[in-house]
């Protein structure tokens, strides 16, 4: 299987680079992990965080407006479609630009020539040659296959001065754990060690500031509606009652508090969708976000590993929908209004369902040409190289949930915490095209649309996905122009490609 332009990754950036390498005249083919295109977009992600909207250019823009044109209705009326709806459009899309879409593909192994991707072997045993890569999955297999340096985790605030680095200080919050909450099944006295509670990961933490590894949580980005042919929440086969006590705890915490929330905050439903539809999310301590730091494990695991943690993760969604409809512990309130609620009989029809695509917010980070940091983003600097704008806040999301002892008199008390989470404004900041390249001496002929040379901090507000479409674009357009005129990426004329990018819509400054 041969090309100008192969692309790694059925995301949104994968979708979004194929197309426009196609459109500027570079054959192309997308290899697509699973069976759907559209990643996260068209896996349950309807209510889509974009920022400053005069940062949104290119293909991110078209996407828009192709939502408002399906709806019948004005541009941004909705923050998202329906997920099949998104796919809809991205099909749409490749067929129009003539891209190759080859499905359930997996990458076995990569072979470099004088540090140029010569061609890439698939799980089957097919060969796959292209002039130039694009890696726009959200784990950065093919970069790390192709010896390209890559970061997981976050750092210490000392590697880049970021204040914001590392682990983060324990502060009240929505998305902190409240006081008192015992980490231990034994939770009498709280003041001897025990075992702990399902869902809470060893303690103690890394000293504040310090670099851990740790990753934002996942999830699953549920869809629900109130239709009246909704599918019930079910008890899953090997649904654990033990498994949910922390949520007991914590209700009975707030029934004693007063401080019991109405059903849509505990899953952070956005009811906005078209069609009556909601996006779940995580909102609070509590969530479907999985805070026992398996996610850690998930960017440099194997495919084995991964797909364990995968069924963990929709296990723990599944589960988790049904605990607040239906378990004593939750109050009544609570469990009457989620009964009205459940899963849409048009949506994720072949996976039960439930989204086929876990919410990997980040896995690993190229360490490129040139790294953003915290400073790039909050001083809200435009490279000469500027190539994609970005707007949204520094958004890390919990990292993980573990305990440690608070000295109370007369003795120590264990409690529960839950870390990570911070949300910081950021002004419109510009993404430079070296961030999309690995180290010239590592690898010449790919570029990265997702998991773009960054740190932890930085990447939490480039990440999203209105982001990797016009990440995608970029990537997918300096390919094409690569590959066309035979001249290495690192030596592409960045003028000529931003040109380029400006005239098909892309939005390089405000």
């Amino acid at each position: 299987m041969d090309a100008d332009v192969i692309v790694y990754g059925g995301t949104a950036a994968g979708v979004c680079a194929a197309v426009a390498a196609a459109r500027v005249g570079a054959t192309t083919v997308l290899l697509v992990a699973g069976s759907h295109v559209g990643g996260m977009m068209s896996g349950g992600l309807g209510y889509t965080d974009v920022g400053d909207v005069r940062a949104l250019g290119g293909m991110a823009a078209e996407f828009r407006a192709a939502v408002a044109a399906h709806y019948g209705v004005a541009v941004g009326r909705y923050a998202g479609p329906e997920p099949r709806v998104a796919e809809e459009i991205f099909l749409s899309w490749l067929d129009e630009a003539g891209v190759e879409v080859v499905v359930d593909c997996e990458l076995r192994d990569v072979s470099l020539q004088d540090t140029r991707i010569d061609r890439l072997r698939l799980g089957d045993g097919t060969l796959v040659r292209g002039a130039v890569f694009v890696d726009a999955s959200y784990e950065g297999d093919l970069l790390a296959a192709a010896g390209a340096t890559c970061a997981i985790g976050r750092e210490s605030r000392a590697l880049h001065g970021e204040r914001f680095a590392g682990r983060q200080e324990l502060l009240p919050g929505r998305h902190s754990t409240p006081a008192w909450i015992s980490p231990f099944r034994d939770d009498a006295s709280g003041q001897e060690e025990g075992a702990l509670l399902p869902q809470i990961a060893p303690g103690p933490p890394a000293e504040v500031g310090e670099g851990d590894g740790g990753v934002m949580s996942y999830g699953y980005r549920v869809c629900l509606t109130t239709a009246a042919d909704r599918i019930p929440f079910r008890r899953r086969e090997g649904f654990d009652d033990a498994h949910w006590e922390l949520g007991r705890r914590l209700f009975r915490d707030a029934e004693r508090r007063g401080d019991v929330q109405p059903a849509g905050r505990y899953l952070g439903l956005e009811p906005n969708l078209p069609g009556g539809k909601a996006d779940g999310n995580s909102l609070g301590p509590f969530s479907l976000s999985v805070l026992d730091r398996t996610a850690w494990e998930y960017p440099a695991g194997s495919a084995g590993r991964r797909e364990e943690i995968r069924r963990h993760h929709l296990a723990h969604t599944e589960d988790f929908l049904w605990f607040l409809a239906n378990d004593p512990g939750v109050p009544r309130d609570v469990r009457r209004e989620m009964q009205r609620w459940g899963l849409p009989a048009d949506e994720f029809a072949d996976t039960g369902h439930l989204p086929h695509q876990l919410y990997v917010r980040e896995a690993r980070r190229l360490q490129g040409e040139a790294v953003l940091t915290e400073h790039d983003l909050r001083a809200g600097r435009l490279p000469r190289d500027v190539v994609a704008l970005g707007s949204y806040h520094l958004d890390i999301r919990e990292v993980q949930r573990t305990w440690r002892w608070v000295h109370e008199h007369p003795r120590p008390v264990a409690m529960v915490f839950t870390e990570g989470y911070l949300s910081v404004p950021v002004p419109v900041y510009g993404i430079g095209y070296r961030a999309l390249l690995p180290r010239r001496e590592e690898c010449g002929n790919l570029l990265a649309a997702v998991c773009v040379s960054a740190s932890h901090v930085a990447f939490s507000s480039i990440r999203m996905e209105p982001q990797y479409q016009m990440l995608g674009q970029a990537a997918g357009t300096a390919a094409a122009l690569a590959s066309r005129t035979g001249v290495p990426l690192h030596a592409l004329d960045v003028e000529l490609l931003q040109q380029r990018l400006r005239d098909d819509g892309a939005v390089l400054s405000v």
